[in-house]
């Protein structure tokens, strides 16, 4: 499943973030990717260990902590601590598919990567190119979205973002490992989510409602790798 998460953060954040990143000090992208992904990695990313990172991940994971479209797509277990890349005079990353695993060195933990998230944090008007190109079950689907909007999908897709031609194209990026591994269930359990939550604001006193609830709730207790 593909999802858009709009408004993440406001036009207003993703500005103050950006601000910050235009000042800060990148190094290679390929320092963090795999061997077959580093031959196709042509951009900049910020260090882990810089301060920068880890103020700006804390902002992007608060913010996640407050979005319930979020948690209902992700049923996140835990966040890799986000990450920050630059692509600009026609850098590109060619296609992959992320490591199935992340080591996070400051922390010493391995996160399985469920989901990849994209977070645009540059305005498409910005920069020319730059799309992030994912290959899913409903063929070839090109990403280019407003300052503060995410992207989620799943971390067994093909993925590759075009060259930048013009200006510069920064995002945070990172995975999370679900509660439930399965991208056909966890798209279910969305979808039945969404349902239950439509049917809240409709009909709130239905039995169909305590049923639906019911269902959603013992689905996830079977899937679920908690």
């Amino acid at each position: 499943m593909l999802l858009r998460v709009p408004n993440v953060l406001s036009a207003e954040e993703a500005a103050r973030m950006r601000a910050r990143l235009e000042a800060a000090q990148w190094s290679d992208g390929r320092v963090t990717a795999g061997h077959q992904s580093a031959q196709e990695k042509r951009n900049e990313q910020l260090p882990e260990d810089a301060e920068d990172a880890k103020v700006l991940g804390a902002a992007v994971l608060a913010a996640l902590q407050k979005n319930a479209l979020f948690f209902a797509a992700a049923l996140p277990r835990r966040v890799y601590p986000p990450l920050f890349n630059r692509y600009a005079g026609g850098m590109d990353f060619g296609s992959h598919v992320d490591n199935a695993i992340r080591y996070h060195p400051p922390s010493g933990e391995r996160f399985r990567t469920d989901l990849s998230a994209t977070l645009f944090l540059a305005p498409p008007e910005d920069y020319d190119g730059g799309e992030l190109v994912v290959e899913d079950t409903y063929g070839v689907q090109r990403v280019k979205l407003p300052a503060g909007d995410m992207v989620l999908y799943p971390g067994t897709s093909r993925h590759r973002v075009t060259p930048v031609t013009r200006g510069a194209r920064i995002a945070s990026f990172f995975w999370i490992e679900s509660l439930v591994r399965e991208d056909a269930q966890r798209a279910l359990l969305f979808d039945l989510d969404v349902s239950i939550q439509q049917l809240t604001r409709e009909a709130p006193g239905s039995s169909a409602l305590v049923a639906l609830t019911g269902c959603y709730h013992n689905l996830l207790r079977m899937w679920a790798d908690a």
